[in-house]
């Protein structure tokens, strides 16, 4: 899961799955309220699309780590600019269909399942880094070892899946890789995505610090060109030794900007494509937009708040869970999604969407708002009322709620939750700080009490979550590291759960045992959801290939103009 900044947002999130077909792919949602389309892309065949051109791309950080395997590379804005770059041997379509990319692989299978589950690679032999070297079976094998979590001075973001790997050898030749799982693994395709040079995996020094304001080497239609950290831009351009379709545009100019200038720029022709997200004054102004257009999917992605369990005041579960019935989460999500045309329906699940099949609600008590159960909890755990707030230990129940300057989503949430938990007694301080400080500085070393983003959907549902609330591991100093759980919050039966989940090949069993792994993380109020996001991207009317991608994989060579 990716956190994504527009809301915030980390590259970690659940899934989404779509039954339908065609251009406009719809999906129902799950309360009946109407059909959603699982993606807006305004697709075009690739002779329509006009050769050249430059892309202005908003994005909300100017983000410093560029490998996006490393837990402060693992965000959205992060994903945007390395899906031009870096390979990735399989690719999704907007119903969730996975399929290899022929630009990187010839075939992939599993080619043995008993005793142990065997997968066999074929790699296209034309497929080369930009350093003009191939990419071979040695660039899976280092990324196996560096992800494995054996060694815990690799600061990765989720060793799910690869730490079920029990070897990856060379096959026939140099192309054909054999990868032996020590543990069954279902969700096998969701690995070496993306895939980094050996060299970046060869030691911890290099896989934490070479992609450190730098992008060494790439393997796609695009090439990095330049970083301009004033004007906050980074710049890709067409690589011409691409052995795959030609890329339409010449350029790809990222911009980074806080997220109330984005939508500005967008209407003064400065940008091409923002992420307007759940804004309605900032959808309102791009639709309005003379030449702009506002592309509206289902999203693969929700909204949450995530609870620091390593924080003072946050470290008793009874307390976090009465944090969670003191919040109105309904009138949260009525109050984000109002005037964006999308249905208000409550997540209840931190692994399926609403629109998913194998979706049930496993809140709970916890999920309901109950103030009144909620100020119960407190007065159990010790918090008492002392004028208009509650104390422990001659201490004040007062929470810091981070939040990313420039949002005003974030703001409005935070306003709300101060008036809900005031009327508990706790007292909630809004801190705002700059954006590209609010994950590598504040939310990934856990200096915050709630936060609140958005986590980014991923084909595969419980893979795709699982480091968000995986407990934590040793450190190389010793101590405790949590990798992707913000929250640092988790338990031996939550991680029992999902390895049944993501060990299971019955796809029937492993929803039971997600949505069994669902109830315990409700119970330990790690990650509170609201709603499942709508994806409203603002893009002008003449891109092509570009906008609310809900599940599908953007071919970045078809992007481009039409007229």
């Amino acid at each position: 899961m990716i956190a994504v900044r527009r809301a915030a947002a980390l590259v970690l999130a659940g899934v989404l799955a779509f039954t339908a077909c065609g251009g406009q792919t719809t999906t129902q949602t799950g309360s009946g309220q109407g059909q959603m389309k699982a993606y807006d892309i305004n697709p075009h065949p690739r002779d329509s699309v006009k050769d050249g051109g430059t892309l202005r791309w908003g994005i909300t950080e100017y983000p410093v780590q560029w490998n996006l395997n490393h837990i402060d590379g693992n965000l959205a804005e992060v994903k945007k600019v390395i899906d031009a770059l870096m390979p990735s041997p399989f690719r999704s379509d907007e119903k969730a269909q996975i399929a290899h990319d022929p630009n990187y692989l010839t075939q992939a299978k599993i080619t043995q399942s008993t005793p142990k589950q065997v997968v066999t690679y074929t790699l296209n032999p034309k497929a080369r880094w930009s350093d003009g070297n191939p990419i071979t079976w040695a660039d899976y094998d280092a990324q196996w070892k560096a992800i494995s979590g054996k060694d815990p001075a690799f600061r990765v973001a989720t060793v799910t899946g690869y730490q079920d790997i029990e070897s990856v050898k060379r096959g026939k030749d140099d192309f054909e890789v054999v990868v032996t799982f020590a543990r069954q693994f279902g969700d096998w395709q969701s690995l070496f995505s993306p895939l980094y040079p050996r060299s970046t995996n060869a030691s911890a020094q290099a896989f934490n610090t070479a992609w450190m304001n730098k992008m060494p080497v790439s393997a796609g239609p695009f090439k990095f060109q330049a970083f301009d950290p004033t004007a906050k831009t980074i710049t890709l351009i067409r690589d011409d030794k691409w052995w795959g379709d030609r890329a339409k545009l010449d350029r790809i100019i990222f911009r980074a900007s806080e997220s109330d200038a984005l939508i500005g720029a967008f209407t003064n022709n400065e940008l091409d494509v923002v992420d307007v997200g759940p804004s309605a004054p900032d959808y309102a102004r791009a639709k309005a937009t003379q030449g702009g257009a506002v592309r509206q999917a289902a999203a693969p992605d929700f909204r949450h708040f995530t609870l620091n369990g390593e924080s003072e005041h946050l470290s008793d579960p009874k307390v976090r869970q009465a944090i969670a019935m003191g919040i109105n989460r309904q009138a949260m999500a009525q109050s984000d999604l109002q005037g964006l045309n999308w249905p208000i329906v409550l997540l209840n699940n931190h692994f399926f969407m609403n629109t998913q099949g194998g979706y049930q609600d496993n809140a709970g008590s916890v999920g309901v708002h109950d103030p009144a159960k909620a100020r119960q909890m407190l007065d159990a755990a010790g918090w008492v009322m002392s004028g208009g707030t509650r104390k422990k230990n001659g201490k004040e129940l007062s929470l810091r709620f981070v939040i990313p300057s420039g949002l005003q989503l974030s703001k409005s949430e935070g306003e709300l939750a101060q008036n809900m938990l005031s009327a508990l007694g706790v007292k909630l301080v809004i801190q705002a700080v700059p954006s590209d400080d609010f994950f590598v500085k504040y939310v990934i070393p856990g200096n915050y009490d709630i936060a609140p983003f958005s986590y980014i959907g991923t084909p595969f549902p419980v893979t795709s979550s699982y480091g968000q609330y995986a407990d934590a591991v040793a450190g190389p100093r010793g101590g405790r590291q949590w990798n992707a759980n913000l929250g640092r919050i988790g338990s031996s039966q939550i991680d029992a759960a999902m390895n049944r989940a993501v060990s299971e090949l019955d796809p029937g069993q492993a929803i039971t045992e997600a949505n069994a792994a669902d109830r315990l993380i409700w119970e330990a109020v790690n990650v509170l959801p609201l709603y499942q996001r709508p994806q409203n991207i603002a893009v002008r009317q003449t891109l092509a290939n570009i906008g609310a991608r809900g599940f599908y994989s953007f071919r970045y060579e078809d992007i481009g103009f039409t007229a």
